[in-house]
């Protein structure tokens, strides 16, 4: 009893931590930056409504100083996931988990009435392209050095040296103030459309009743081509409304995109986890952040620029794994050592009972004995004295049948010689009832006598 017990309650307490491990939420650092930028806001909103909704996979932003320290910090390790531009250097143990955003890359030049102030030599010269910007100021908004790496693969792509062009970096907040004082004779900027970044840049070239000029990549496909971190992309005509529309045709230009990476060493399971909750509350992030309804899944081919992370590649492509397939190997194996544990109960409990099982051996032998003297026995009180110890073997016998001490085996062979036993004090009582009393002492039983006279014709034979 007390092994089928302690084999019980291990069977439940196994169940009851498998339930838990696979059940139990994953907390998941994420480095996402810079601080109060629309990537912090999104990823911040997705960890609260994960936190909200108790769901296995939960978010803890680690808010960077920029998004090459959110790299640095998948590279050392110190966090999961991370919040990457695609066109910079990637770490070699990120994967893809999602497709944040799109960025399309704007090039546009301030009406001129809408300018005060001194102007680069040249600077009146109409600009329409790409070709136009030597020897120009041009404003790169953001204060990293990403969007000036793009400038230079821009210029690059039409054979001109980014030496050639005067590079003004400007935060966004001092766009429109730039513009005003004509700081710069043509901007670059990086967002998505409808972003609140581009939104502000073309407010604030707005300022006169003259539009901005947008300035054409017409090289996309080449620098695409060069580039496989990038694709080329349009900005479609009167996407910024106005009238007459802004832009009036569609403006050929580059893309790249923000990515949501995790470690390559994070579980699959718990990414695939993850991948499926993302696109899960999309909508429910779109109410807030109207960006959020386009995270996009991630690029699955095995030739894709960034390699998607094994867990999310699973979720796209139908292939997830369900519980049992995850963890059939832990039942199976689960399954063997609850059997190699029952054996071994069994073992140990056949061990310990060994002095029983001697006890009740000798008992048998005791019994065995006593049908030999019961044949011979010359009293009826002696035949009583052995029958009531007969009695008290069989009450142990029983005993130690219930506790496991025997087999069923043995204790039908006990029954058998117990049977017999009785049988012979049955057949001595009566023949000693029968005797005469000058009979002589230690006569055998009739059947005894019977049995000599058979052996004895069977001998003259």
């Amino acid at each position: 009893m007390l092994i089928t017990l302690a084999g019980t309650l291990a069977l439940i307490g196994l169940v009851a931590g498998a339930y838990y491990f696979a059940m139990r939420p994953v907390t998941l650092r994420i480095a996402v930056g810079p601080s109060n930028s629309d990537d912090v806001k999104v990823i911040q909103a997705m960890a609260q409504t994960f936190a909200r909704q108790h769901d296995s996979v939960r978010l803890r932003p680690v808010v960077t100083d920029s998004i090459g320290s959110s790299a640095t910090s998948i590279t050392d390790g110190t966090v999961d996931l991370a919040v990457l531009r695609g066109d910079l250097d990637m770490p070699k143990n990120a994967q893809a988990v999602a497709t944040l955003r799109k960025n399309v890359v704007m090039l546009l030049v301030p009406p001129q009435s809408a300018a005060a102030g001194p102007s680069t030599p040249g600077g009146d010269a109409k600009i329409s392209g790409i070709p136009d910007l030597v020897g120009r100021r041009i404003g790169v908004i953001g204060r990293t050095q990403a969007n000036v790496k793009l400038l230079d693969v821009i210029l690059r792509q039409y054979g001109i040296d980014p030496a050639k062009v005067s590079v003004i970096q400007f935060a966004p907040p001092d766009v429109a103030e730039a513009m005003r004082n004509r700081k710069a004779d043509a901007y670059l900027a990086a967002g998505p459309i409808g972003s609140r970044l581009i939104t502000e840049i073309i407010a604030a070239s707005l300022r006169d009743v003259s539009a901005p000029t947008f300035i054409p990549i017409d090289a996309a496909d080449a620098i695409a081509q060069n580039y496989p971190v990038y694709e080329a992309a349009e900005i479609p005509a009167g996407v910024f409304g106005g009238a007459p529309a802004r832009p009036q045709r569609e403006i050929k230009t580059i893309s790249f995109a923000h990515h949501i990476v995790a470690r390559d060493a994070v579980s699959e399971t718990t990414v695939a986890a993850l991948t499926r909750q993302i696109f899960a509350i999309r909508q429910e992030l779109a109410t807030d952040f109207p960006l959020a309804a386009k995270i996009e899944t991630p690029d699955t081919d095995k030739d894709a620029v960034l390699p998607a992370h094994p867990g999310a590649a699973a979720y796209v492509d139908g292939e997830e794994k369900s519980f049992l397939d995850r963890y059939s190997d832990y039942i199976w194996w689960g399954l063997m050592g609850l059997s190699a544990l029952g054996s071994l109960g069994a073992w140990f409990a056949s061990y310990f009972r060994r002095d029983e099982r001697v006890s009740n051996t000798s008992q048998r032998g005791r019994l065995l004995d006593m049908l030999a003297l019961a044949r011979r026995s010359e009293s009826i009180e002696e035949l009583d004295r052995m029958q009531a110890e007969a009695d008290d073997i069989m009450r142990g016998t029983l005993d130690c049948f219930e506790r496991g001490g025997i087999e069923e085996g043995s204790l039908t062979a006990f029954q058998i010689a117990l049977e017999q036993f009785h049988n012979a004090v049955a057949d001595r009582k009566a023949w000693l009832a029968t005797r005469p009393p000058d009979a002589p002492p230690n006569d055998s039983s009739p059947k005894d006598n019977l049995a000599a006279n058979v052996q004895l014709v069977a001998s003259s034979s």
